[in-house]
């Protein structure tokens, strides 16, 4: 499941403005070709990000509001060297994700928990954050595929629009577990099932590719969560009782051998075959 289709290409996914080549030559973005070992590390990364940001703001007791300005400004670290590397860098960008699901994980938290909003309420708030980010992205650079992420502009729009789709998940995630009487398997079975659904859309549909990535990778967060959830909440609580830090070693351990393993490699940027009028 790609930002944009790379074999047929549909109408709806194509830009509002072309971009242009460069010298005569496709661009490169610094985001990954969209394959099956990109789905697979985002799932392990989500997840990540459920128990390493219950980590710091449970397991060691510095709560949501603190939890959430430690995360932030790794984030905001990390993005700011992402964006201004040269070329795609596969460690770079997926500590990157890591980033957005941790904060995403403690903004979430003390929304919902600190603030009283309610995981309703939380989830709302940051659909609609999302929704805006995408719109204005679009309107600003015609396009919102991943694979037309060649400028820094662009990509600032891309790790925004991230944030807040890591950051629903997480609402998502914990609203449907926590208040709907499914528990954390049953979360992630639900999560893993409407993954499904897109998939078929994928590949018996000519739908948008670029809406069915969006909807892909948002509810891949749900998935982690819930996952992260199940591994490292009590026995009595429906979890596996797995120390959260334990549990996060372990995950980290698997994305760096699986980026070291899995091909990954910068995806091409489609183009236009020539400039509009």
């Amino acid at each position: 499941m790609t930002g944009a289709s790379q074999g047929v290409r549909y109408p709806q996914d194509e830009p509002l403005r072309s971009a242009s080549w460069a010298g005569g030559a496709p661009q490169f973005s610094k985001v990954p070709e969209v394959a099956l070992g990109f789905w697979i590390i985002k799932i392990l990364a989500t997840t990540l990000g459920e128990t390493g940001g219950d980590a710091v703001t449970m397991s060691m007791k510095l709560g949501y509001a603190v939890g959430t300005l430690i995360f932030l400004v790794i984030f905001l670290a990390a993005a700011a060297v992402q964006i201004r590397a040269k070329t795609f860098n596969a460690y770079l960008y997926w500590l990157t994700i890591v980033a957005t699901t941790t904060v995403g994980t403690t903004i979430a938290d003390f929304v919902d928990r600190s603030l009283g909003v309610g995981y309703l309420g939380g989830s709302t708030i940051v659909f609609a954050c999302l929704m805006a980010s995408l719109a204005i992205w679009r309107w600003s650079e015609g396009t919102v595929s991943v694979n037309t992420i060649v400028t820094p502009k662009a990509e600032m729009f891309y790790w925004v629009t991230i944030l807040f789709s890591q950051t629903l998940g997480t609402a998502l995630g914990d609203w449907v577990s926590g208040t709907n009487d499914l528990g954390y398997g049953g979360g992630a079975a639900l999560f893993a099932g409407a993954l499904v659904v897109i998939l078929a859309l994928y590949a018996f549909t000519q739908a948008s590719r670029v809406t069915l990535f969006w909807a892909a990778f948002i509810l891949t967060r749900p998935l982690g969560a819930t996952l992260g959830d199940l591994l490292d909440k009590p026995l009595r609580d429906g979890g596996f009782a797995i120390s959260r830090y334990l549990s996060s070693a372990i995950l980290a351990g698997l994305i760096v051998a699986l980026i070291a393993v899995l091909p990954q490699r910068a995806g091409a940027h489609p183009g236009a075959e020539g400039k509009q009028a």
